[in-house]
C-alpha cells in the first residue's frame, strides 16, 4: 500500500496514534505532497497530532494557499507554536503573501523576539536579499581556540542552524571572515581561529535584488552566503534552498514572457480567468496591431501580386522561416543574458556570430526552396513559364530574411537590456511579428527586381 493510501486509511479510521507514528516516519517533503489530496479538515487534524518540530518542517514545504487554510483551522496557541518553530525566512515568505490584516494578527501571536525578527525581515524591500535572510547561524571570534568554538556550537547551536560555515566577526559584529567547519574539526584544539583566517569571503548586501544572490550562488557553488549591511555588519545568511525557489520563479516568469504573455503572480491553475485574459490580452493586441502592418506591406505590392499571383504561394514560407530563425536567436540570447554567459559589452560579438549563422541557415533553406521550385517545375506548370525567376526569388529572399531574423532576434534583447527593460519581453511572437513585415518587403522587392521585364 502506498504512503498516501496508508495515511488516508488511518485518517478514515481515526486511528490517531498510528497516524502520528506513520507520519513521523515519512519525510516532510513527501507529506507536503500528500497534503495536496487532503481536505482542509484532514490537514488540520494532522497538524494537531504531529510533533512540533516535524509539523513546522512540513508546514514550510506547503503552498501558501494550503498554509493559510491550515492556520485558519488551528487555534491561536497552535498557530503561535507552528509559526514559532518555522525558519524565519519561511515565516517571512508566508507573511508577505497574506493580506496585511491577517499578517498583523499572526505577528501578534509571536513572541517578542520572533516578532522583532519577522518585522526586521519584512522591513526590507520586496524582492530584496533581506527578505530571504535567516538568523539561524553561528558567529565566532578570531581569538577563540578550536575547543572553545566546539563548546560554543554545543551550547548555542540549534537544529535549524547551518553549521557548514562559521562566521568570524569583530567586536562590533562586522563580518571579517568565514571558516569551514571541517577546518575547525581537523585543527588542534588549542589552535586559534586566527590561524585559519585569510580574510577572504563573499557576502550579499541585504538591499540587493534577489537575482544578485542567484548569480553569486551559481558562481561560487555555495550552500550558504552571509548577508551584511552597508557597514559590513553581519545580519543573516541565505541558504541555497531559498535561492532555488527564487530561481524557479525567475525562470517561470521568463518563460511566460517568452510565450508572449505578462508574467503571472500565482500558479496558472490558481490564476482567475479574468487575470489570464488581462495578462494575455495586452501582448495579443500589440502583436495583432503589428501583424496588421503585414497587410499594409502587401497592399503596397498589390500590382506585383496581380502580375504574378504565384508569388503568394511562398509568402507563408518566407515569413515563417524568418520568424522561426528570429525566435531561435532571441531565445538563445535571452537565456545567455539571464545566466551571465554574455554581457551587454558582447553585443557586437553576438552580432557577428548571428550574421554568419543566419546567412548560413538562410543559404541552406534558400537552396532547399530553389530546388523545390526547380524540381516541381519539371512535372507541373503551376509555377508558370518564369519559374527560374521565381526559384531565385525564393532563394535570395530566404537567405536575406533568415539572416535578418537571426540578427534582429539576437539584437533586440540587447537593446531592451540597455534600456533597463527585461530582455524576456522580446518574446518569440514579438520578434516574429517584426520579421514578418520586413520579410514581405524583402520578398516583393526581390520579386519585382527579378520579374521586371519578363512580361509578368
Amino acid at each position: 500500500m502506498s504512503t498516501i493510501d496508508d495515511v488516508q486509511k488511518l485518517i478514515d479510521q481515526r486511528d490517531l496514534h498510528a497516524l502520528r507514528d506513520r507520519l513521523v516516519e515519512v519525510p516532510a517533503v513527501e507529506i507536503a505532497e500528500i497534503f495536496q489530496g487532503l481536505s482542509d479538515e484532514e490537514r488540520v487534524l494532522i497538524f494537531r497530532i504531529l510533533p512540533r518540530d516535524h509539523a513546522a518542517e512540513i508546514f514550510s514545504q506547503l503552498d501558501v494557499d494550503i498554509q493559510k487554510s491550515v492556520l485558519s483551522g488551528l487555534g491561536d496557541r497552535q498557530t503561535a507554536r507552528l509559526l514559532g518553530e518555522m525558519a524565519a525566512d519561511d515565516r517571512t515568505a508566508l507573511l508577505e503573501e497574506i493580506p496585511a490584516e491577517a499578517a498583523r494578527q499572526l505577528l501578534a501571536l509571536l513572541s517578542k523576539e520572533e516578532r522583532e525578527v519577522a518585522l526586521s525581515l519584512l522591513g526590507y524591500p520586496e524582492g530584496s536579499v533581506g527578505r530571504l535572510m535567516s538568523p539561524d547561524y553561528l558567529t565566532i571570534h578570531a581569538d577563540w581556540k578550536m575547543r572553545e568554538v566546539l563548546d560554543h556550537i554545543r551550547v548555542n547551536g540549534q537544529p535549524s542552524d547551518s553549521f557548514d560555515t562559521l562566521y568570524v566577526v569583530d567586536g562590533s559584529g562586522k563580518l571579517v571572515d568565514e571558516i569551514d567547519i571541517k577546518q575547525v574539526l581537523l585543527a588542534s584544539p588549542e589552535e586559534e581561529i586566527s590561524s585559519l583566517m585569510n580574510y577572504t569571503f563573499e557576502a550579499l548586501d541585504a538591499h540587493s535584488d534577489q537575482e544578485v544572490a542567484v548569480d553569486l550562488f551559481r558562481k561560487y557553488d555555495r550552500p550558504t552566503l552571509p548577508v551584511v549591511d552597508s557597514n559590513g555588519v553581519l545580519l543573516g545568511i541565505v541558504t541555497v534552498d531559498d535561492i532555488l525557489d527564487v530561481q524557479e520563479e525567475e525562470v517561470t516568469e521568463d518563460i511566460q514572457k517568452l510565450g508572449g504573455s505578462e508574467a503571472l503572480e500565482d500558479p496558472y491553475i490558481k490564476t482567475p480567468v479574468a487575470t489570464l485574459i488581462r495578462k494575455r490580452a495586452h501582448w495579443l493586441v500589440v502583436l495583432f496591431v503589428g501583424e496588421m502592418l503585414t497587410a499594409s506591406a502587401m497592399a503596397n505590392y498589390e500590382h506585383a501580386i496581380q502580375s504574378a499571383v504565384v508569388l503568394t504561394l511562398f509568402i507563408p514560407l518566407i515569413i515563417s522561416s524568418g520568424g522561426n530563425s528570429g525566435s531561435q536567436a532571441s531565445t538563445l540570447v535571452i537565456r545567455a543574458l539571464a545566466i551571465g554567459e554574455i554581457r551587454l559589452r558582447d553585443w557586437f560579438k553576438v552580432f557577428q556570430r548571428e550574421v554568419m549563422t543566419g546567412l548560413s541557415l538562410g543559404l541552406i533553406l534558400g537552396v532547399i526552396g530553389l530546388l523545390r521550385v526547380v524540381i516541381w517545375a519539371q512535372f507541373s506548370p503551376i509555377y508558370g513559364e518564369h519559374w527560374i525567376a521565381l526559384a531565385f526569388t525564393v532563394f535570395i529572399s530566404l537567405t536575406a530574411v533568415v539572416t535578418l531574423g537571426s540578427t534582429a532576434g539576437a539584437m533586440l534583447p540587447f537593446l531592451l537590456k540597455s534600456c533597463r527593460l527585461d530582455p524576456a519581453t522580446s518574446s518569440a511572437p514579438f520578434v516574429a511579428t517584426i520579421v514578418d513585415v520586413a520579410g514581405l518587403v524583402i520578398y516583393f522587392t526581390v520579386a519585382m527586381s527579378l520579374f521586371s521585364g519578363l512580361g509578368q
